[in-house]
Parts: structure tokens; C-alpha cells; sequence
């Protein structure tokens, strides 16, 4: 590269030749130059491999929106003194280099949209100054324990394949960006905690105190730490047994002085004769029944008055949502035992006194999970609207609070018609603004309350950057409404078809940007999704548009509802009639790849700028498949093709490109239409 070459220019300065369509490679004489603190190439066609040798006093190096392939060097590791490392954009490959132990200046690290794999290296660990880190659209595996004890302000992993829990802390980062991922969402429960020392029992040794100067050895620590719910459960366990040692010691009491008191009297008897000895018998046996009977009922008090503490000690813990969540399911168990047992010592017969059977065995609390409901986020709730079962934020609306948004669904507030019913604008009190779909008979009449429940379930479980996001739902007096994200930049097809001044921004690249999207969703469906979700209505008009024109793809979810009796019959017409439908749709099947041949009418809509199916056209041009087939393969044709919108600002190689893929996809055969994934990296090659 010929501007690389005019050392002067470099030396001790920090030099930035973005967007200046620069061409070639860039060779390795960069670290001749002394002093350079910052380069800035991004927005150019540079190709090659990354330069091994960096000046060391590098502080700032962009490369981004290029054509650098190959991998990352290692010997980024000499660069101690980079704050900002950006490479996103290009063709990377391998896996991300484990040459960060040094690098604890670096506070902005993007290696986005590229084609890396592999595992996140431990170094990634060292970066105490890293705030931002972009890391999307690659194909980077594994979990993000190596980020979680970073200072970390803005997060992005979006469409790659990390799996595992997210660690609690990335949680807490202001903008962390996760969708596309396959991530373990199950919330692992805190282990249980301690419950607080009785007076009544001792301290035990692992509560005794040190002598001063002289701590616990680490691994006696956390034996005891580990040992905590066990003390629990034997506390139980010994807090009863001592219950049941006072009732039979009292019991061998009053044996031993009846038994003392009998003996004296048969004494007494043998000396003064038998008629002296009944008289004697007589009266002293009604006192000492009665000092019996007296003893008898002050130890009962003082056995029940012992009982019913610890009953109360249980009732306590029974009552306490956090020690009952804590404990689980073996305070549980502990709590039926004592009062069982309790019920047990009233009833004993004192003169026959048996040992108590021991307690049940306690579950080991480490087996127990515990798995925590979320309650739904509620604006006004009635009595007949059943509550969604899941753990996710969705909020459940009654139809008077949507009426009040909308206006009364006002002409002023309808937004379009679609198979399933019609969508309006909701107006919240703060501003924000939600788009109500409000179903149709023929949609929803087969399906029960709790069908209907469990469909908002599965839907309120699809996350992902291309898909619109369920808000809430609403399901009274007959009436079944979803409420979801709303896009004021409206649909694609409204883009391309009727909307000029959207039409206009839609350049060559934002075109391959949305297809690019449009597929994520479709992939995240198919592939991610278990059991995977077949979208059956993909269409230009279920496109949405963001203010960044990013493609959000709406209705999934809601195969279902067009799937059963009518409804089928309907949207699989219209949907055919449309142009979309797949040549196995007549047959009544729909698949996966039933969606790819969708999604090939679509890319060639934004091919052409043409409608799927236009009545107002000639005979032989109104299907555009049927037109566009026959075009795809001959270069002069499939110009001429082209949106004239584009005025030619496309490159050729691009083009033909975009035409392959598309010919794959509308493959008459669903065997031979690629998966989605496939399309995804043809198209990210394009960008």
C-alpha cells in the first residue's frame, strides 16, 4: 500500500486514512515506523492477513470494514499500551488468540461480524480496563465465565453459539446484548442457608470461637460451610430426641415413686394387720392417686408446654418464605415429622413407655431444585382472565385498559389486516408505543383458554435481535389479543412497494443487511428453537423495519393457529396466491424448508423491487418466481433485473451472489433448497 510507505508522515503521529476505498494488503513494514500512537484504515478494501509486527507504541488500531482474512495474530500480546482495538468486519477466522495477559489498557475490544470460533481464552480475564466488548456475528462457542469479574459497561455477543448459564454479574451490565444464542437460561437456586442457633442448644464446634491469634484453618472453614445444612437437620433431629429423653425420664420418675410408695404401704400393712392395712391402704391410696394424678398433670403441662415451643420454632420456620425457599423441600419434611411426632407424645401411655421410631431421612438439600416463578408483569387483571404460566416479564392486559390505548381500536389507531386478525396502535400513558393484534374467530375458536395460555408460553420464549418481541396478551370475555413491539418504519413490503422515502434509503448493502437479518431469524427458528418453530407465514409484509431499517421478523410462533380446519385452508391459499407459498403447500405439508422458499421470494423482492405476485403486470410477469427463475443464471439478464432504484450502485460479483442464493432457495424440491444456516454464512460473505 502505497500511503503506508511515506515514513515521515508516520513518525510520532497518529494517522487516519478511513473511507478512502484504499486497496491491496497491508505488509509488515508498518512496525518500522516509531512512535505512531494510532492508526485508523477502517471503510477500505484492504485484503490480506493482518500484520504480525505492530509499532509497540500503538494505543489506538482500527482495521474495520475490510477484507482481512486469515487469524488474528498472536503477538497482539506486545501491545501494552492499545486502548482501543477494533477488527470487525472482515473475514477472520480461527479462534480469538489467547494474547491479552498484558493488554490491561485496552478498555474497547470489537471483533464483530467475522467468522471466529472456538472457546473465549483465559486472557480475556486479564482485561481490567476493558469496558466495551463487541463480539456478534461469529461463531464463538462455549460459556462467558471469563467475563464476568470485568468492568464491563456495554456487552455484545448476539447470533453465536455460547451455551451454559449466563453468569449472574454479566446481568448486571448496562447494555448487554445476548440474543442468537443457545444459552442454558435454568436458574441455578442459592445454596440453602443456616438456620439461627437455638438458646437451649450449645454452640456447636464449628461455631466455637478461636483463642485469639489463632484462625481457623481454610479447609476446616469451608468443611463447616459445607456441613451447614446438615447441622441443621441434626439440630432437628436432637432438639426431638430431647423431647422424647424428658418424656421418659419423667415416666421412670413417677414408676420409681409409685413403685417406693407400694412398698412402704405393704410394710405398714404386714404390721398392723390386715384390717388396720385396708384402712390404711384405702386412704392413702386416694391421696396418693391424687398427688399422682397431680404430678401426672404438671409433667403433662410441662411435656406439652416443651412440645408446643417447638412446635412454634416450626411454625416459624414454616411461615418464613425465605427459610421455607431456602430449606426446600427438607424443612418440609422436618416440620411434618415434629408435629407427627408431637401428636404422637400426647397420646403415649405413660406405664407403657416404648422407644420412639426414628425420624425419616432428610433429602439431601443439594439434590433439591428449586425453580422460581417470575410473576407476570399485570396492569389490571380481572378474575376471569387466566394467568400465564412462565417465567418470563409478560404483561397480562384486560381488553379496558387496550381500549383506552387504542382508542377504542379506532380507524385513527389500525395499522393493517393480516390472516390471523387485525393490528392497531396502543398509546401508553408514557408515550411508549405497542402494537395490539387483535385475533380473529376463525384464528382462535378451536383452541381452549389454556391452549391459548400455553401458545403464549412458547411465544413469550423466543428471543432474538431479528424477531419482534411479545409484550403482553390479553384473554377475557371471549376476546384473545397479543400486544407486541412496535415499528413506526412499518414493513418491508410497504418499504419497497409504496413508501418512497424508505425506498430511497434502501441502498445495495442495506438490502443484503436485511436479507442477513431476516435469515438469523429464520435460522434461530429452525435451528436453535427445540422442537424447532416453522414460521408457515413468511412474507415481506411479517418484516418489520427498525429505525436502524434492521430486519425484525413478526408472527412467529404462530403456526398453530393457521394449521387446524379453516384457518389452514385460508392462509395457505392466500399465501400461495401471494406468491410465498412453496410448490409443497397444495400438497398440506409445510416444513422448514417450506419457510427457506419464503424467504427466496422475499431476497428476490428486494432483488427486483417487484411484488411477490402483481396482477397489474403482464400475464407472464405476475408470479416473480415464475418470471425471475428463468434470469437468475444469465448475466445480462439478471441486470436487468435489478430494483432501478439502485441506479447500478451494485458490485457485479455481489449480484450474482445474491442471485445464487436465491435460486437455491425457490429449488422446486424442499430436499435441494439449502438450510438456513447455509444462507446465513453465503450472505455474511456478501457483507
Amino acid at each position: 500500500m502505497g500511503s503506508c510507505r511515506r515514513r515521515p508522515l508516520w513518525r510520532g503521529m497518529a494517522r487516519k486514512l478511513n473511507g478512502m476505498n484504499l486497496g491491496g494488503a497491508l505488509d509488515d513494514e508498518l512496525a518500522l515506523f516509531e512512535s505512531i500512537i494510532e492508526i485508523d484504515l477502517s471503510n477500505n478494501h484492504i485484503g490480506g492477513n493482518i500484520p504480525s509486527n505492530l509499532p509497540l507504541t500503538l494505543r489506538s488500531f482500527s482495521l474495520a470494514g475490510n477484507q482481512f482474512n486469515g487469524s488474528i495474530p498472536d503477538t497482539l500480546s506486545s501491545l501494552t499500551l492499545l486502548s482501543y482495538l477494533s477488527l470487525n468486519n472482515n473475514h477472520l477466522n480461527g479462534g480469538i488468540p489467547d494474547a491479552f495477559q498484558q493488554m490491561t489498557s485496552l478498555t474497547h475490544l470489537d471483533l464483530s461480524g467475522n467468522n471466529l470460533s472456538g472457546q473465549l481464552p483465559p486472557s480475556l480475564g486479564n482485561l481490567s480496563s476493558l469496558s466495551s466488548l463487541h463480539l456478534r456475528n461469529n461463531k464463538l462457542i462455549g460459556v462467558l465465565d471469563v467475563l464476568q469479574d470485568l468492568p464491563l459497561q456495554d456487552l455484545n455477543v448476539e447470533n453465536n453459539l455460547f451455551s451454559g448459564p449466563i453468569p449472574a454479574k454479566l446481568l448486571s451490565i448496562p447494555n448487554f446484548r445476548k440474543d442468537g444464542n443457545p444459552f442454558n437460561t435454568t436458574i441455578i437456586p442459592p445454596p440453602p442457608l443456616a438456620l439461627p442457633p437455638s438458646p437451649a442448644m450449645p454452640p456447636s464446634s464449628a461455631q466455637t470461637p478461636e483463642k485469639k491469634g489463632r484462625g481457623p484453618p481454610a479447609s476446616e472453614t469451608l468443611k463447616a460451610e459445607s456441613s451447614r445444612p446438615l447441622f441443621t437437620t441434626n439440630r432437628a433431629i436432637l432438639i426431638g430426641l430431647s423431647v422424647v429423653a424428658v418424656v421418659i425420664i419423667l415416666g421412670v420418675c413417677v414408676l420409681m415413686s409409685t413403685c417406693f410408695r407400694r412398698r412402704q404401704v405393704k410394710e405398714d400393712a404386714e404390721r398392723q394387720g390386715e384390717g388396720a392395712c385396708r384402712g390404711h391402704i384405702d386412704k392413702p391410696s386416694n391421696k396418693s392417686s391424687l398427688q399422682q394424678n397431680s404430678r401426672g398433670k404438671v409433667q403433662k403441662e410441662s411435656i406439652v408446654k416443651l412440645q408446643d415451643e417447638f412446635q412454634l420454632d416450626n411454625r416459624k420456620m414454616e411461615t418464613s418464605p425465605k427459610l421455607q425457599d431456602d430449606q426446600g423441600l427438607d424443612l418440609t419434611r422436618m416440620s411434618a415429622w415434629s408435629r407427627k411426632n408431637t401428636d404422637h407424645e400426647k397420646d403415649m401411655n405413660f406405664m407403657h413407655l416404648h422407644p420412639p421410631p426414628p425420624p425419616p431421612p432428610c433429602l439431601p438439600v443439594d439434590k433439591v431444585i428449586v425453580n422460581p416463578v417470575v410473576p407476570a408483569e399485570v396492569y389490571t387483571r380481572s378474575s376471569s382472565t387466566k394467568i400465564l404460566k412462565s417465567s418470563s416479564s409478560i404483561s397480562v392486559f384486560t381488553i379496558a385498559t387496550l381500549q383506552q390505548f387504542t382508542d377504542s381500536f379506532s380507524e385513527e389507531n389500525f395499522v393493517g389486516e393480516g390472516t390471523l386478525g387485525s393490528v392497531y396502535k396502543a398509546v401508553l400513558p408514557d408515550g411508549q408505543l405497542l402494537a395490539v393484534k387483535k385475533m380473529n374467530n376463525m384464528a382462535t375458536r378451536q383452541q381452549t383458554d389454556e391452549e391459548f395460555v400455553d401458545l403464549v408460553s412458547t411465544i413469550s420464549r423466543i428471543r432474538h435481535a431479528n424477531i419482534v418481541e411479545l409484550v403482553g396478551y390479553c384473554n377475557e370475555h371471549g376476546q384473545r389479543l397479543l400486544v407486541y413491539e412496535y415499528y413506526e418504519m412499518g414493513t418491508l413490503h410497504d418499504a419497497l412497494h409504496f413508501d418512497e422515502k424508505i425506498h430511497k434509503k434502501l441502498s445495495w448493502d442495506a438490502r443484503i443487511r436485511l436479507a442477513l437479518g431476516a435469515a438469523r431469524a429464520l435460522q434461530y427458528l429452525h435451528e436453535v428453537c427445540q422442537p424447532p418453530i416453522v414460521h408457515r407465514n413468511f412474507k415481506s409484509s411479517n418484516i418489520l423495519l427498525d429505525e436502524k431499517l434492521a430486519a425484525c421478523v413478526s408472527d412467529c410462533g404462530l403456526a398453530t393457529l393457521q394449521s387446524s380446519g379453516s384457518a389452514s385452508r385460508l392462509s395457505g391459499r392466500l399465501l400461495s396466491a401471494y406468491g410465498y407459498g412453496a410448490p409443497e403447500f397444495e400438497l398440506g405439508t409445510y416444513t422448514c424448508k417450506s419457510d427457506v422458499y419464503s424467504f427466496g421470494v422475499v431476497m428476490l423482492e428486494l432483488l427486483t423491487g417487484r411484488k411477490s405476485y402483481d396482477r397489474s403486470r403482464s400475464r407472464g410477469e405476475q408470479s416473480l418466481v415464475r418470471w425471475a427463475i428463468p434470469r437468475l443464471h444469465d448475466i445480462d439478464s439478471l441486470s436487468g433485473m435489478v430494483d432501478p432504484s439502485l441506479n447500478g450502485a451494485y458490485p457485479v460479483k455481489s449480484l450474482s451472489r445474491f442471485a445464487d442464493i436465491i435460486s437455491r432457495c425457490v429449488q422446486w424440491e424442499p430436499e435441494f433448497r439449502p438450510a438456513m444456516s447455509e444462507v446465513v454464512q453465503d450472505l455474511l460473505h456478501m457483507i
